[in-house]
């Protein structure tokens, strides 16, 4: 039976492709590049989503790859690199302005309080993430929030899962299922833990053979199901 459930916010409970657009654009009209195209957009995200996962490998730290995907991102698209520090230190808080539910998370995660233990546990920043779920009402419906910043490891990194087990006393990991649609960071990281994997497919990718998936849900409302 499981009575721990540990959440994924980004593409997960949360749109994250929508704040994300939101706040570059907004940014882009501050910082007077103009504006701020959906294919620059999309060759953005090609370039933070690789980053991203030169992090969750441990080729780059995450001020590296938080300033770098600015920085080339400018460079690509003939703007100033040198603006991507102060770019990315106003584009953290400006992460949590838009709050996109998806699958109408907020009211699963209430209906689930009582049932089972509820925490999230990402790989983004403090500022970003302390901001959405304030501004969401998530993190006043979960039992804990664990940040990788705060954690000073990584989701897929054994070691996060191991300091967030640890710190919530879940002695049968048979028992703790972790949410997320990140195939390398959530359920990779899961299954490194030795916990429940489900992977939030909601787009339908094919299923990996190399990582280990417990169970595949295209909608949040089936982890009700699933416990």
């Amino acid at each position: 039976m499981i009575t721990t459930l540990l959440w994924d916010v980004d593409d997960t409970l949360l749109d994250f492709a929508a704040a994300e657009k939101n706040a570059i654009r907004t940014l882009f009209q501050e910082f007077g590049f103009g504006a701020c195209s959906d294919e620059m957009l999309e060759r953005y995200s090609e370039i933070n989503k690789r980053c991203w996962e030169r992090l969750e490998r441990g080729e780059l730290t995450k001020p590296e790859i938080l300033v770098g995907r600015f920085r080339d991102f400018f460079a690509a698209e003939g703007l100033d690199p040198a603006a991507a520090a102060e770019f990315n230190e106003r584009y953290q808080p400006r992460l949590g302005d838009t709050i996109v539910f998806r699958d109408d998370s907020y009211h699963i995660v209430k209906s689930l309080r009582g049932r089972v233990k509820q925490y999230v546990v990402s790989n983004g920043t403090v500022t970003a993430q302390s901001k959405k779920l304030r501004l969401s009402g998530l993190g006043q419906l979960m039992d804990g929030v664990f940040l990788s910043e705060q954690l000073g490891v990584e989701k897929p990194d054994v070691r996060f899962f191991d300091r967030v087990l640890g710190e919530i006393q879940a002695e049968d990991k048979t028992q703790v299922m972790i949410v997320g649609d990140s195939l390398t960071s959530d359920m990779q990281g899961g299954g490194n833990a030795g916990i429940i994997t489900c992977w939030y497919n909601p787009q339908g990718k094919p299923r990996p053979e190399d990582v280990k998936i417990d169970h595949e849900i295209a909608d949040l409302h089936m982890v009700a199901h699933l416990l």
